[in-house]
């Protein structure tokens, strides 16, 4: 059996799914539009120059969807992925992940990206494992506003997959071959460790890289 890892933002969508998050909170009115969008648009470049400390967004993150109940969130996702993500998916997507399905590949989606938002686009891709950072959930399931866990961005994509291929007694060895796709130079560690990297939608920094390497740039979308 081989292993087939996917990045999100960028990679599969054409859209960084966590920033369109909070862009559509500012629509719905839920949050100041002022003051979210400049922190949002901040942490949003430092994770493109691969500055951002995981820690402090996921805090901000979560922080936000923990002044909302459960219901609210669920209800506003519904709509989150209607109007944004929904028209976002193509079909050139779609027919990779079908590809290494019919493969038999064990596939995963493995992503910077919190599970509340993410959750719903792996179904909807019909992906059935996810790695995402993790929000802490209270004994009703309302978000408290803290993460758990080591957050999966740079290194910490390696770590989580580790930790999540032990949980069914699996490492990266266990696999004939083992292929991530992904659009950023913030996932170097990841595409370092498995035997196939793929440079998807590659961003700059990212294109510089796999050229160097000899790793295979795939243009994903063409437009």
């Amino acid at each position: 059996m081989n292993l087939t890892l996917f990045d999100l933002d960028n990679t599969l969508l054409p859209l960084d799914s966590d920033y369109e998050w909070g862009q559509f909170l500012v629509r719905a009115g839920a949050v100041d539009q002022a003051t979210f969008t400049a922190r949002n648009a901040v942490f949003y470049e430092q994770y493109q120059q691969g500055t951002l400390n995981p820690v402090e967004y996921l805090e901000f993150a979560f922080g936000t969807l923990a002044r909302f109940a459960r219901d609210q969130l669920d209800a506003w996702h519904v709509q989150f992925m209607n109007e944004v993500i929904a028209p976002a998916i193509r079909p050139e997507a779609v027919a990779l992940i079908e590809k290494h399905q019919q493969e038999g590949d064990l596939i995963a989606i493995v992503t910077a990206t919190n599970r509340f938002v993410t959750g719903p686009i792996a179904n909807a891709f019909g992906v059935p494992h996810l790695i995402a950072a993790e929000p802490e959930l209270d004994s009703n399931g309302q978000i408290t506003g803290r993460h758990i866990g080591t957050p999966p961005f740079a290194e910490g994509k390696v770590i989580n997959l580790h930790q999540w291929l032990s949980t069914m007694n699996l490492s990266l060895s266990s696999f004939g071959r083992s292929t991530f796709y992904s659009d950023s130079q913030n996932d170097i560690p990841l595409l370092s460790a498995v035997s196939h990297p793929v440079a998807t939608n590659p961003n700059a920094k990212l294109t510089s890289h796999a050229q160097a390497h000899g790793w295979p740039i795939l243009h994903l979308f063409n437009d």
